[in-house]
């Protein structure tokens, strides 16, 4: 991935792609930070924790592009749009609803999760498997519904 980076990097650049270019040194700059953190903690950062940062900025742009359209600022919100839509270049697809229902019932059923107390294992299981592929913000609910009924 960070070898992504780096060539849309050069290639925003010899286009002349500035909000392009500063999308990416967004995420170059935002995986540095990641990086130190990791190394403080003798760690190395993975595909997984880089998909992870990733999705944390998409959300971040979007709960800043809800604040913009209060504040009439249609110039910021398009330009985090513009940001939104370069990060999601390196995001995988995202998983429909089917995907995730079934993607949840296969987790219960290889946790062999029982219950609420469960849930924890489901989760563990979905980030591990379907990581950068599913919001868990909105997959957590589906997965106490499907333990509790």
């Amino acid at each position: 991935m960070r070898q992504k980076f780096t060539e849309m990097m050069k290639a925003a650049m010899k286009a002349g792609d500035k909000p392009r270019l500063a999308a990416v040194r967004l995420i170059q700059a935002k995986l540095k930070d990641l990086d130190i953190e990791a190394r403080g903690a003798g760690k190395t950062v993975g595909d997984e924790d880089i998909l992870s940062m990733l999705q944390k900025m998409v959300k971040q742009r979007r709960d800043s592009i809800a604040m913009y359209q209060q504040g009439g600022r249609q110039d910021l919100v398009d330009a985090e749009q513009a940001e939104i839509d370069v990060i999601n270049e390196f995001l995988p697809k995202g998983m429909d609803e089917a995907e995730i229902a079934a993607a949840i019932k296969a987790a219960v059923a290889e946790t062999g999760a029982a219950g609420m107390k469960d849930m924890g294992k489901v989760v563990a299981a979905l980030k591990a498997k379907y990581a950068g592929r599913m919001d868990f913000g909105k997959v957590s609910p589906a997965v106490k519904a499907a333990l509790a009924g």
